[in-house]
């Protein structure tokens, strides 16, 4: 599929999900990337973190692929760049604290010299005909989210990125409503949107309203108080500093990812006036009604320092009387983890403190009267939901149709959208999928890998080995063994059966090929273990001639 005369829109990931981003337009022959984001596993991908999109249609199409424009920070935007930007081998552009983050990474994984990022660090156009871009402003959960206004020959498109409205975002300075009329002024063909909060009937509300809820309840705790939010949420973590002086607390952080993102944000010229942090142990030394702790791990995640300290790991301890607030929404999946750990807290007597029981946080996405203001200005000729599962983005199309919008186009991961001319239509399907970074290696999310370790997970292995002579008697006793096959105390028993199972397969095996001795012992031992547990275990054997 290369682009003619025509300007194509074509999502790779983050359309009929939330998460792993990447989007491309095309335009006489040319690739324009926006964001290069990854998403985070669940349990059906057994020993996996990180699940990466799928890029193999634009690694294809490499030497017609411009750049890389980054949007903003969030993991969900920038994450897969350290493992699929230095095979696309182009320049990636970015303003200066998503570029810290981008650089961060890059050191990690040893690819400065591969990977090539240009700061923008003002909001002047740049050229990468046929294209022509400029970040605007946008107030979202982490310092610079922007959109982007992409020039072409065939019309203009404002792409959100993630975003909201915000009276008193505390760091940054959004478009104001002036300036995103004076764009929609210039004429919008296409305005592909952000539909994370597309059911919330409410708008998001301001990040500057949550300092009072924050003070609320780290002021009437009597003991330690810890709270969790997301680490790239740097306005939410000056407002903790805030908050910490304002009630007289010794402040300590925990986390890497927080280190990093206090560390990124200082050298950008954000959080000047943060207050000086104790570390571990300095911090349980302080009474603790003086100590306030920022975590890292309000999603459950295991190795992060919430669990930690729930689970009595790590140097900070809590104990009854102490409180642990949440400033952050739970994200649909995380329920289990998070309930896990809430309970251990609950355990130990602490209290806790969610965004149910006060305003302690704040959504980064826009609610439906964002959204329909935000249509009001831009006034796009189409609309194109992004950033959502189907539902959200069907439902965004529906409300910007409702709101005068003339034209929506629901879309998903894979499909070729024309926009212009006479769009939107969807004119082919391109194949898409999932990559997961396992160890250090990148695999197909469905490929045997991790097919096998699901088979694993969900029913034991079984393995045999057994020695037959040239004339197709067993010699000696077969030796098998199991890994999570529900036997227990009766393994014993269960092994004698696979035993005997094995020695017979050998004897009605239709010849005395190896393979289909082989096949015959593997089916009668997993005939065996089927009989004993209702699974079917993998079972593997190893035929030795002697």
């Amino acid at each position: 599929m290369t682009p003619a005369n025509e300007l194509i829109f074509l999502a790779l990931g983050g359309s009929g999900e939330i998460g792993m981003n990447l989007n491309l337009y095309g335009c006489e022959g040319k690739w324009l990337m926006v964001d290069l984001g990854l998403t985070f596993a669940d349990p059906g991908y057994p020993g996996i973190d990180l699940i990466l999109p799928d890029t193999r249609f634009i690694e294809e199409r490499r030497k017609d692929l411009l750049g890389i424009v980054l949007t903003h920070g969030h993991e969900d935007h920038i994450g897969a760049i350290p493992y699929l930007a230095a095979d696309l081998d182009v320049p990636l552009y970015a303003t200066p604290f998503t570029a810290g983050l981008i650089h961060a990474k890059l050191v990690e994984e040893g690819l400065t010299d591969k990977v090539k990022v240009r700061v923008i660090s003002d909001f002047q156009p740049v050229d990468l005909a046929p294209f022509r871009f400029r970040y605007v402003p946008l107030a979202h959960s982490i310092p610079e989210g922007n959109a982007l206004l992409i020039e072409t020959p065939y019309g203009k498109i404002f792409h959100t990125g993630d975003w909201k409205l915000d009276e008193d975002p505390q760091i940054g300075v959004p478009a104001t409503p002036d300036e995103l009329t004076a764009i929609g002024d210039e004429g919008i063909l296409a305005l592909v949107c952000d539909s994370t909060n597309v059911f919330n009937p409410k708008p998001s509300g301001s990040e500057g309203s949550v300092r009072a809820g924050l003070i609320e309840a780290v002021s009437s705790a009597k003991g330690r108080v810890v709270v969790t939010t997301f680490a790239s949420n740097a306005a939410r973590v000056k407002t903790l500093g805030e908050v910490a002086k304002a009630t007289g607390r010794t402040l300590c952080v925990a986390g890497r990812s927080l280190d990093r993102i206090i560390g990124t944000a200082k050298g950008c010229g954000y959080l000047t006036d943060f207050p000086p942090v104790v570390d571990f142990e300095g911090i349980m030394a302080v009474p603790p009604h003086k100590a306030m702790i920022i975590a890292t791990g309000g999603q459950g995640e295991a190795r992060a320092a919430l669990a930690r300290i729930a689970g009595d790991s790590h140097p900070i301890k809590v104990e009854k009387g102490d409180v642990v607030v949440f400033s952050s929404k739970q994200i649909p999946g995380n329920e289990i983890a998070i309930g896990r750990i809430q309970n251990q807290l609950a355990a130990k007597g602490v209290q806790m403190v969610t965004d149910r029981e006060s305003i302690v946080h704040v959504s980064g996405h826009p609610g439906r009267p964002e959204l329909e203001a935000m249509y009001g200005w831009i006034r796009p000729e189409i609309l194109v939901p992004v950033h959502g599962e189907i539902r959200h983005m069907a439902e965004q199309a529906r409300l910007g149709l409702a709101s005068g919008i003339p034209r929506a186009i629901l879309q998903t991961n894979g499909d070729v959208i024309r926009l212009a001319p006479n769009g939107p239509r969807k004119i082919g399907v391109e194949a898409t999928g999932r990559l997961v970074l396992d160890g250090d290696v990148i695999l197909p999310s469905d490929g045997g890998t991790i097919n096998e370790r699901r088979k694993l997970s969900l029913y034991g292995h079984v393995s045999v080995g057994i020695a037959v002579t040239k004339g197709g008697a067993v010699a000696g006793e077969p030796d098998i063994r199991v890994m999570g096959v529900p036997v227990e105390e009766d393994k014993d028993a269960f092994l004698d059966e696979a035993c005997d199972a094995a020695r017979a397969a050998v004897g009605k095996a239709r010849s005395n090929e190896l393979e289909s001795v082989r096949e015959a012992v593997r089916l009668a031992v997993r005939r065996v273990a089927t009989n004993w547990t209702g699974k079917k275990p993998l079972v593997d054997v190893t035929v030795i001639r002697v």
